[in-house]
């Protein structure tokens, strides 16, 4: 539900979201992908795991899917170049 609102107001305001990132704290489901992916998002992190469809939603989208984003590590599912991050965080691909 949060997630729709925040894209209703990205398209509200005629915002252009490819510069951007999407965050959840729960699961990321592939209808958040699609809703991430239709809003031109192009990278989705979430703080547990994707759903494998999620996963095969994004790689077909060609967006980058995190999971398990925590404090000082995370999953990524797709190009990492997306990712800017400090040196101290582990990134771990999924294959």
């Amino acid at each position: 539900n949060a997630l729709d609102k925040l894209i209703g107001a990205l398209a509200a305001q005629d915002v252009d979201a490819a510069p951007g990132s999407t965050a959840v704290t729960s699961r990321a489901s592939f209808e958040m992908v699609q809703k991430t992916a239709m809003a031109g998002v192009p990278l989705l992190a979430a703080v547990s795991a994707p759903t494998s469809f999620a996963v095969a939603t994004a790689q077909r989208a060609r967006m980058t899917l995190v999971g398990f984003a925590r404090q000082q590590d995370l999953v990524v599912y797709g190009d990492s170049g997306r990712l800017s991050l400090e040196p101290s965080v582990e990134i771990s691909h999924a294959h």
